[in-house]
């Protein structure tokens, strides 16, 4: 049989490699299999397929006999419909300055959401009890937004990683005081592919009520999944999803995506590449005098500090983008696509433009 015709032309340089973001990958060919292969025939729309039935097991596999899963679009979908199934009309939300929902998220959570950030300065990312307590009051106050969430990211946005010890610590604090917890996990493989660790490790044997996790930035094309695993902290799902413009059609294609990474292992394949790229990464990078390694490197995500003007010149090679440009902080993130050669490249035209 004759391949389909089709008018596409590539538009891009598929040999062009940059250190900007996991989401600048393509998608895993195995990702691509599993789409092909759901593909043809119909199927009931809205979640009602078969390959969306098949995931509740997969996810229950990972994360608990409790656990149920809600596909959806996009990463800041899933954070906003999951804060919002833990939180009254007047809750808030406690986590760190430098999370996700707070820089990256253009005020979803609190434009579309409803929601209260109560943000914390932290050091490395990552909040402790004692950072949590600097909001964690005044649930009596009518002034006052109230507390009723806290939202770790594992890993942060600042590539360092909570132990299962950790993320304990803080469910246990957080339900003493009535609070739920939520972890952001739009890259929870490299977490667990680094701590080598299960999933479960770090969220539902230790308390975590509600995770968002991701796909895209492990070779999925697109979709992420809100996981319920706390069935009682949570009301009508369903209808959140839908109210937030989260519920897909042809849910068969996020799910099945999600299938490929999880029923076997991909996702931990894809996880542990990019973070040994990432190692390699740094590895080399520390070598180059005058280039600083801002924070352990736990997961896929180089925070580098060099001059600025030598940034702007690697930057006409290989894309990337400042930190904290003020301070000529740098992030360099790597994908399941990254090669040796890559992280070989990058670091040689480092080493060049820092020597002129």
């Amino acid at each position: 049989m004759n391949p389909p015709r089709t008018d596409a032309r590539r538009h891009h340089d598929p040999e062009v490699r940059g250190f900007a973001s996991d989401n600048y990958a393509g998608v895993h060919p195995e990702v691509l299999a599993a789409l092909a292969l759901a593909n043809g025939g119909h199927q009931v729309a809205y979640g009602e397929d078969d390959y969306t039935e098949n995931l509740q097991r997969i996810i229950r596999s990972h994360f608990g006999a409790t656990a149920e899963a809600f596909p959806v679009f996009n990463g800041t979908g899933a954070n906003v419909v999951a804060l919002q199934a833990v939180t009254d009309r007047w809750g808030a939300v406690i986590c760190a300055e430098s999370a996700h929902i707070n820089v990256d998220e253009g005020g979803a959570p609190e434009r579309m959401g409803g929601l209260k950030l109560l943000t914390v300065p932290t050091p490395d990312g990552k909040l402790t009890p004692e950072l949590i307590d600097r909001q964690a009051y005044g649930w009596e106050d009518e002034h006052r937004a109230m507390p009723q969430v806290v939202s770790i990211t594992q890993s942060t946005e600042l590539g360092t990683l909570y132990t299962p010890d950790e993320i304990r610590a803080i469910c246990e604090h957080a339900h003493a005081h009535g609070m739920r917890v939520h972890l952001d996990g739009s890259r929870i493989a490299n977490a667990a592919a680094s701590l080598d660790v299960p999933m479960r490790t770090f969220t539902d044997a230790v308390g975590v009520d509600i995770l968002s996790l991701g796909g895209t930035k492990n070779g999925a094309m697109f979709g992420e999944a809100v996981v319920v695993i706390n069935q009682d902290a949570v009301r009508r799902m369903k209808h959140l999803r839908k109210l937030s413009m989260q519920l897909a059609s042809k849910m068969r294609f996020v799910s099945v995506q999600l299938e490929a990474l999880l029923a076997r292992d991909l996702w931990l394949r894809n996880a542990r590449h990019s973070n040994e790229m990432a190692q390699r990464l740094a590895e080399g990078v520390r070598a180059v005098h005058g280039v600083e390694v801002l924070y352990p490197v736990q997961a896929n995500a180089v925070f580098a500090r060099l001059p600025h003007d030598v940034s702007e010149r690697l930057q006409k090679r290989f894309r990337f983008y400042f930190w904290d440009e003020a301070a000529g902080d740098v992030r360099w993130m790597c994908s399941f696509d990254t090669t040796e050669e890559d992280v070989d490249r990058f670091v040689a035209a480092l080493k060049e433009e820092m020597a002129r």
